[in-house]
Parts: C-alpha cells; sequence; structure tokens
C-alpha cells in the first residue's frame, strides 16, 4: 500500500503538532462524534510516547535502517514526504535528523517526479558513504490487481555526504531501470540490500558481494522475489541473476494457520543470516515480507488482506539460484501491522556497546493508523498524526527445548521444525521474536509493583491490588494451566485500560490454540465516530507439552504487555508479537484485572507492572 505512505504535510500542521491547542474535551464524559471537534485537539489523546513517529503527519514504512561505523549510531527511517528518520544509540532514545522530522530525500527528480518508495542503504557505498537504493516513481497509480505500466518503479541511488542528514541523488538514471525483460510484473519495488556468505558461495560471489531483493510479482503466476548481484565496486551496475524465490498465486504455507498467505504480491522483502545468537552473514537465510491478497470484489487501491510474515530457506543453484522455504510464520499477527524493516546491527554499534550485545538483526513494523485507510471517517485531521512504528524487535533463531515428541511437535508445514531427537522428546527451533534488549531495559527501568499470585477456576475479572495510574506502563507474567486445560476450553488472561465503561482484554484460548485481544469494549469513542476500528485481533501460538523436572506438563505462557497510551503490544515466549491500537476514551481507565472465563484453572504468577514508560524523543519540544 505505497500511495497511503506518501502523504504531504503542510508547514501549518507542523505550528500545530509543535503548539497543539488546549483540549476542551472532558475525559469523564462520554465522547461526542470526534469528527466534530476542532482540529489537532485529539493530539494527545491516544500518542505513544515511547515509540516511533514524526513530530506530526502521518508516517509509513520502516526503511533505510543503517549502522553508521563513523558515530556508532544506528539510523532508523521510514516513509514521510519522502523518506525521514532518526538516529540512537540506545535503542530506546531517538534524536530527529532533521528539525521538526523533515525529510532526508524527497520526491521531485529526474527518475522520480511523482514519489519515492522504500529502500536501504549500504552503510560503505559510493566513496566510502551512505548509499542509499530505492525505488523512484514515475507513474501512478500502482497496485497488484490492475496492468503495471511499465516504468513506473525504477531504483535509484542516492549518497549522504553529512551523516545521514540529506541523501542527493546522483546525476544520473536509476542503476536498474526496468523490472526483468519479458515479465508482466505485478510490481517491482523495495529494494533492499545485503550480504551473505551462503548466496556468495552459492552464485560464485566475491565474499562481501552486496545483493538487492526487489519485491513483486509476476500477473497469473504469483508473488516474487528479483534478485540482482553487485558487479562493480562503485555500484553502478547489478546482475539480474533470477526469480530467486516464487509463490503461485495466492497459495499459503501449509494451511496458511501458522504463516498467514502468499498473497497476490510480495513488499518489503528484507533478506538477513540468523543464527542463535542474532545476525550473522553467514547464518541460515530469513526473509521477511509483507503480502498482498485480497477477499473479492477487488477493490484497485485497496488490498483487504495484508500479512506480515518471516520465512527461513534453503539456497540451491542448479540452472538459476533458487531460495525453497523450509518454514514460515508471522512477523506481526496485528491487522494494521505490516511493512516490517530492519537491518543489522554490529556489536561495534554505540549501543549494543553500552548493553553487550553480539551482531543482531533489529527489525521494525509499521502500524498503521487507519488500517491501510479502510477506517473510513478517523479523525485524522482533530488528531494531526497518524500511525508509529512498533518497538524494535530483535530477531534469532529460538530453540524451544525438551518437547514431548507427540502430534503437537510432529505437525508439518508450521512455524517451526525438529532441530533435535530424543527418547520421547524432541527440541524445536523457530524465529524468535522478542523487543530489543535495551528497548526492554528501558521499559522496565520505570517504578514498579509486584502483584500478588492467583489461581482462578471460576469465571470473571479480578481487579489488581495495585493498577497503573496512567495509560503508559508495561507488564510481565506468566500464566500456567493444568493438562485438563487443552480439552476445558478455557481463556485466560488480563483486562487492560479498564474501567467501569470500558476494557481490552487479552487472553490465551485452547481451542485454536490462540492469543485473542478483545477490542470490543476498548473505547467508548468507537461509538460515536466512524473509523474507531473495535474489531479482535488474534495470533496463534501452541503452547507445546515439554517435560520439566521428568514430568510432563503444558509449556508456560510468558506474556509481555506494553500500553503505550492508544499502542498496545503483546509479546509471548519469545516467538509471538500482535501490535494494535487500544483507544480507551474515559481518564480512569486505567486499572488492570485478572480474566478467566469457561471451566478451567489457571495460575497467574510473577506479574509485575513498570509505571510511566520513557520518551523517545527527550530533544522534541
Amino acid at each position: 500500500m505505497k500511495l497511503s505512505s506518501v502523504m504531504t504535510v503542510g508547514l501549518a500542521n507542523r505550528v500545530l503538532a509543535a503548539n497543539p491547542p488546549v483540549s476542551p474535551i472532558d475525559y469523564n464524559s462520554a465522547p461526542p462524534n470526534l469528527s466534530t471537534l476542532a482540529n489537532a485537539t485529539l493530539f494527545d489523546t491516544w500518542r505513544p510516547k515511547a515509540h516511533l513517529l514524526p513530530p506530526s503527519g502521518k508516517i509509513g514504512d520502516p526503511c533505510g535502517q543503517y549502522s553508521d561505523a563513523k558515530t556508532g549510531l544506528f539510523h532508523v527511517g521510514w516513509l514521510h514526504d519522502g523518506m525521514a528518520g532518526a538516529t540512537t544509540d540506545d535503542l530506546a532514545t531517538y534524536k530527529d535528523l532533521n528539525p521538526d522530522g523533515a525529510p532526508f530525500i524527497i520526491a521531485g527528480g529526474k527518475n522520480d517526479p511523482l514519489a519515492v518508495f522504500d529502500g536501504s542503504v549500504i552503510p560503505s557505498g559510493i566513496d566510502g558513504l551512505p548509499t542509499l537504493l530505492y525505488t523512484s516513481v514515475s507513474y501512478l497509480p500502482i497496485h497488484w490487481s490492475i496492468p503495471y505500466t511499465r516504468g513506473s518503479e525504477t531504483q535509484s541511488l542516492a549518497v549522504s555526504h553529512d551523516g545521514g542528514r540529506n541523501f542527493t541523488k546522483l546525476n544520473q538514471g536509476p542503476m536498474i531501470p526496468a523490472p526483468p525483460f519479458a515479465v508482466n510484473v505485478t510490481a517491482f519495488r523495495d529494494p533492499y540490500v545485503f550480504q551473505s556468505s551462503i548466496l556468495d558461495k552459492s552464485v560464485n560471489s566475491t565474499k562481501g558481494t552486496w545483493y538487492v531483493a526487489i519485491s513483486g510479482g509476476v500477473h497469473d503466476v504469483g508473488p516474487t522475489v528479483f534478485l540482482y548481484r553487485q558487479h562493480d565496486a562503485d555500484f553502478q551496475y547489478w546482475e539480474y541473476l533470477g526469480q530467486w524465490w516464487n509463490e503461485p498465486v495466492n497459495t499459503s504455507w501449509g494451511k496458511g494457520d501458522w504463516a498467514g498467505g502468499w498473497g497476490f504480491n510480495f513488499e518489503v522483502g528484507n533478506v538477513f543470516g540468523l543464527n542463535a545468537e542474532g545476525y550473522s552473514d553467514d547464518g541460515e537465510i530469513f526473509i521477511t515480507l509483507g503480502t498482498e491478497g485480497s477477499t473479492l470484489p477487488i477493490v484497485p487501491q485497496v488490498s483487504s488482506i495484508h500479512d506480515m510474515l518471516w520465512v527461513a530457506g534453503n539456497v540451491t543453484n542448479d540452472d538459476s539460484v533458487t531460495f525453497k522455504p523450509t518454514m514460515a510464520g508471522v512477523l506481526d499477527w496485528g491487522l494494521s501491522a505490516y511493512a516490517a524493516a530492519g537491518k543489522d546491527l554490529p556489536a561495534s554499534s554505540q549501543a549494543s556497546k553500552k548493553s553487550g550485545a553480539p551482531d543482531r538483526f533489529i527489525s521494525y513494523v509499521w502500524l498503521t493508523g487507519d488500517l491501510f485507510e479502510l477506517a473510513k471517517g478517523f479523525p485524522t485531521a482533530q488528531q494531526n498524526w497518524t500511525g508509529a512504528l512498533l518497538l524494535p524487535r530483535e530477531l534469532n533463531i529460538r530453540t524451544i527445548p525438551n518437547v514431548v515428541d507427540n502430534e503437537l511437535s510432529r505437525e508439518s508445514l508450521t512455524s517451526w521444525r525438529v532441530a533435535r531427537e530424543g527418547s520421547g522428546e524432541v527440541d524445536l527451533e523457530t524465529m524468535g521474536i522478542s523487543i530489543a534488549r535495551e528497548t526492554y531495559s528501558a521499559l522496565t527501568s520505570g517504578p514498579s509493583v509486584v502483584e500478588s499470585g492467583k489461581t482462578l477456576s471460576k469465571a470473571g475479572s479480578v481487579p489488581f491490588n495495585t493498577s497503573p495510574s496512567t495509560k503508559f506502563f508495561a507488564m510481565t507474567a506468566n500464566i500456567t494451566f493444568p493438562a485438563s486445560a487443552r480439552d476445558s476450553g478455557i481463556q485466560a488472561g488480563f483486562q487492560v485500560l479498564a474501567s467501569g465503561l470500558e476494557s481490552t482484554t487479552i487472553y490465551y484460548q485452547f481451542s485454536n490454540e490462540s492469543i485473542i485481544i478483545d477490542r470490543s469494549n476498548t473505547s467508548a469513542a468507537s461509538k460515536t465516530t466512524n473509523g474507531i476500528l473495535s474489531d479482535n485481533e488474534a495470533g496463534r501460538l501452541r503452547l507445546f507439552d515439554v517435560l520439566e523436572n521428568g514430568k510432563e506438563k503444558i509449556e508456560t505462557l510468558e506474556l509481555t504487555v506494553v500500553v503505550d497510551n492508544g499502542v498496545l503490544e503483546v509479546y509471548a515466549n519469545g516467538r509471538l508479537a500482535l501490535g494494535t491500537w487500544a483507544r480507551s476514551w474515559y481518564a480512569n481507565s486505567t486499572d488492570i484485572n485478572f480474566f478467566h472465563n469457561g471451566v478451567g484453572e489457571a495460575t497467574f504468577g510473577n506479574v509485575t507492572v513498570f509505571e510511566g514508560l520513557y520518551d523517545a524523543w527527550p530533544q522534541r519540544k
């Protein structure tokens, strides 16, 4: 959904953002129709403070990340009037690259008269300087469901001479001026530059060669990743290696229940190597990617299905180099979570030196504020900003040890694989997804309250002894279930942002092995204003049977919940993430309750609430 990622923010909006008017709104009374309020009066109502977003206006896809070897700073970019961004030395606090969040590259050149789409950076590229490869756009509209205009999307170069604050376009044509010859593409965009020892060996490249993965698809054939290889030291010419990975149109990995659908078109494909520690250029190849699908009827410029997936695979080279998936899963289960992008963060970076972290891959996910513009009637002008990036995540290969060797662990075409076989037990592997360690440390550095554990067997909600006083907090907790829970229909979890009039319920249920976020009672504003969505969210998570001290039990559910005003993120067991919006209205909707429904027993333990969160933007006014 690139068109929704490009939005002009006028000077007047920036002034309003810097000096938002004092809100006349009474958050102790029922909400009016919010679209009738004055512009910018809702600026602070749901705005997060620990997340990434511009000072005002719409944020789009994350892109353009890189680590600067000279400064040790990590650069994070996003679509916003072109591309804009910030730097961080700790993955918690950020500094805008330019005043008022102004972009570091904008459309309007001979290669990109209409738009600048996603790109990625070679940290030491042309003349040893940061070099951006991006999609330059000359024709619109572009969408997989309509005929493709050749020349719409080309891949161009720009170089930064001032530490990433500005990228100057090369005075030449695109480095990749067209999709492959005689291929009827659905899209050809989002170039992602990477290095891989595995690919070097497969295609006989010099070690350290750069590759470019370009996302798209072929009409009536299926989604595709096109692969190119650096040809010269100056990055001017790129050799086409073929359709590295493709899938049949509108199919899925297995039944699609563990990894969504491949859809009709790939977007934002990121390619990187992982091991158990984190990033490695000779590690197993993983790809994170967005997939575009649709339910009928197809409406041009609207895709009703956006899945944010990950996939691991092998590389073969018979007649051509090919990527073949071996397991796949969901990077973020949120309906509005999409377009993830990241980059390797070396141990030599400032952030990693402070935390003692190894080489890692850090990924950011876009949380669109209006469900890809499908949430009609959302009070955009009244809020004066749209969307945010979810918290940075570390990705690795994660082991689930001592799992009972049964049909639950042996299911095929899932998001895990058997890595070790023993006598009646196995070790499983999957992609590990967790909040970056520096970010997690900052989230849990505030005042904390340990809530006493509870065992519940009756339906209902039980208030915490001490609930937060604000809508900015993180919570960690464990929930254990007896073996009978698999057949009992139990639901167990927490209600957050709760009051007598509102609540958001987060619970696990065995009937479909899912974490559910029930938003039906989240926001009183959803009943007065169109565009405040109340759809439930769900993420699939299997709790395996595991052996602990020689005894068989159900794996403990380990939860981390982050509430940052209107942004809600849920992480579970180091392998599930779900980001969404929870736009509570009433000022007193700050309570937390234990939640139980159905038949069966659930035991809550290690429950800790960290209140306050940190300010990701200490230098912004």
